[in-house]
């Protein structure tokens, strides 16, 4: 096991004059699930694949525990990689599969045995060992591409999307499995996903990227409950966060019914005349007062229902989406109005997009 330390960490891809990856800051304790998330093209697997060696850094570092693995070739870093699409040798058993890389290292066959029987438990593989891939289900595929690289006790764990060619109910479980796995194991694990259920359920830390840049590293929670800017607001949650740029006044900003103050020093000192107003849907409150919304669409999830509609705030037509009592939501077409609580209010600045504190 190590530590994983991006050291102002840039990626430049020929032909580019934007980095894919700039100036990446990070450090992944020991025995740590780090989840890297963000929209397509934000930089998160060119960050993991700068880790394996499989990207240039064009400056900055990367270091492994105290080493600096920079230059080094990816046999070099005592680092495994699971792949989208598993990469699975066809021609070869479950057992040959997982042994192939201990196998190549000149590891001999009664401890390649030994070493694939013990994960192959670990795994629940075991009735699979003499099956060939085109016999075994996407999970138990996925499966076998962990078994390959835990068998070589690797430093550093990474895993580029292994879940997005299961179906919705074989994910949800197969990422509980992988978040036990990695605490039964013990070792760090660099997991990149863009789904942000995936990145809250799964990680100790989740670091969120847009075009390159890291915006935010926290625990789930601190993501949700004190995002750092508008980006990280209105991606990580589903469903996402409502967001309104309301203009100041000398009490602070109006929505609905509510007041909501402002820090002091920012009405007194910054000349901004808006401000950015985020809620998350879960704090509407059906209420007699408050921002009427027409219904428009309503989504019944068993335990949870949402209500997404349009409203009028401050002069302009926006979406709207709030949850509502499961055992009673209100229908499509009608017309209800939502509570807002100052006390679960989001305050971020509306020129740099930044939490305001």
């Amino acid at each position: 096991m190590a530590t994983v330390t991006y050291d102002g960490a840039t990626c430049l891809f020929p032909g580019s004059d934007k980095p894919a990856v700039e100036n990446l800051d990070l450090q992944i304790e020991d025995g740590e699930f780090l989840v890297l998330v963000g929209p397509s093209g934000c930089g998160k697997s060119t960050s993991l694949r700068m880790l394996a060696g499989l990207e240039d850094v064009h400056s900055g570092r990367i270091l492994i525990g105290d080493r600096d693995v920079t230059a080094e070739e990816p046999k070099q870093r005592d680092i495994a990689m699971v792949f989208q699409n598993y990469a699975l040798y066809p021609h070869m058993s479950v057992a040959e599969n997982m042994g192939f890389a201990l196998k190549l290292v000149g590891m001999n066959k009664t401890d390649i045995r030994a070493r694939v029987a013990e994960t192959a438990k670990l795994l629940d593989l075991e009735p699979y060992l003499d099956r060939k891939p085109k016999a075994l289900s996407g999970g138990q595929r996925q499966r076998v591409a962990m078994g390959r690289a835990i068998v070589r006790q690797p430093q550093v764990f990474l895993m580029d999307e292994p879940l997005s060619n299961l179906d919705a109910k074989l994910r949800t479980q197969t990422r509980t499995q992988i978040a036990q796995l990695q605490r039964r194991l013990d070792t760090t694990m660099v997991y990149v996903t863009h789904d942000q259920i995936e990145a809250m359920t799964m990680g100790d830390r989740v670091a969120v990227l847009d075009h390159g840049v890291l915006q935010q590293c926290a625990s789930p929670r601190d993501l949700y409950s004190a995002p750092a800017n508008v980006f990280v607001a209105g991606f990580m949650g589903s469903p996402s966060m409502n967001l309104f740029t309301l203009p100041i006044t000398p009490e602070g900003v109006v929505l609905g019914d509510a007041t909501i103050p402002l820090p002091r020093h920012f009405l007194s000192g910054t000349g901004e005349r808006e401000v950015v107003v985020g809620i998350r849907p879960e704090h509407l409150e059906l209420s007699s007062t408050g921002i009427p919304m027409e219904v428009g669409v309503v989504e019944e999830l068993g335990s949870d229902a949402y209500i997404y509609g349009r409203s009028t705030v401050n002069g302009e037509t926006q979406q709207l989406v709030a949850r509502t009592d499961w055992r009673d939501p209100p229908r499509k077409g009608d017309l209800v109005k939502l509570h807002v609580d100052p006390a679960w209010v989001h305050l971020f600045s509306a020129s740099t997009g930044d939490r305001l504190v």
